[in-house]
């Protein structure tokens, strides 16, 4: 069980905001990228006004996000505390890694028959900032715009509620080795992978959209949790669904 860290000290590692145009949306983004990484703590007990000091906002923005973040399952609201961080065992991270297996892969197959020539320059669009994001080690930027990518790329099979469902297990997987491969300069070669699925799209490449898929998601679960080459020593990878043949 993960012991409690102090509120400051997580804190402490926040970046203030400059205010943006839409704070709570930037609030919401930081603060759910700083729980993913692990720059807030599984089972810390944060208060708005603490985090929001941090941050360099007022608290109401910051608790607004918090309640956004425990629909989302992240925190947990705690009477007259604040918010505890939620907890994730290496069951419970394989358990959402073999859903999503199951769930996006075959998706994103029958997307390559459907996928409109029109969707290609607002795809390409956010795989080039998911680039950039990588290159420039912003991790903030880089899972926004990742999770926007596939969301839309999910979108063209006409299902939102399949759309909803993936891009919620995507916002609750933890990512706590992905900035260590931003500085090794890794993540900008996953980032590449979204190029490669546009072509796998638009040449009608369903088998090997859902191929790739696949393998992103293997290592959302392996590498990019943990940041080296392989799953947690307490995980084994995810059992894959079979592939039909």
């Amino acid at each position: 069980m993960p012991t409690p860290a102090s509120a400051h000290e997580s804190d402490s590692q926040l970046t203030p905001l400059a205010r943006p145009l839409n704070l709570r949306e930037t609030v919401l983004e930081q603060l759910r990228t700083a729980i993913v990484i692990g720059r807030l703590k599984e089972g810390e007990v944060v208060s708005a006004p603490v985090l929001g000091q941090a941050l360099g906002v007022s608290a109401t923005p910051v608790r607004e996000a918090m309640m956004d973040l425990a629909r989302e399952g992240l925190v947990e609201t705690i009477k007259n505390k604040g918010f505890r961080i939620t907890s994730m065992s290496e069951k419970d991270l394989d358990d959402l890694a073999q859903i999503r297996l199951l769930l996006e892969p075959p998706a994103i197959r029958l997307v390559a028959g459907q996928l409109p020539e029109t969707a290609i320059p607002d795809l390409t669009r956010l795989a080039d900032a998911c680039l950039r994001a990588a290159e420039r080690e912003d991790l903030e930027e880089y899972l926004r715009d990742d999770r926007e990518f596939h969301a839309l790329a999910l979108s063209f099979i006409g299902n939102p509620q399949l759309v909803d469902l993936a891009t919620s297990l995507r916002a609750r997987t933890r990512l706590y080795g992905i900035g260590l491969l931003a500085r090794e300069g890794r993540l900008a070669d996953s980032a590449r992978e979204h190029h490669r699925l546009i072509d796998l799209l638009a040449s009608g490449d369903g088998e090997g959209a859902e191929r790739l898929l696949r393998e992103h998601i293997s290592h959302a679960r392996s590498i990019w949790a943990t940041g080296g080459s392989g799953p947690g020593p307490e995980s084994e990878s995810p059992t894959e669904p079979p592939t039909e043949t």
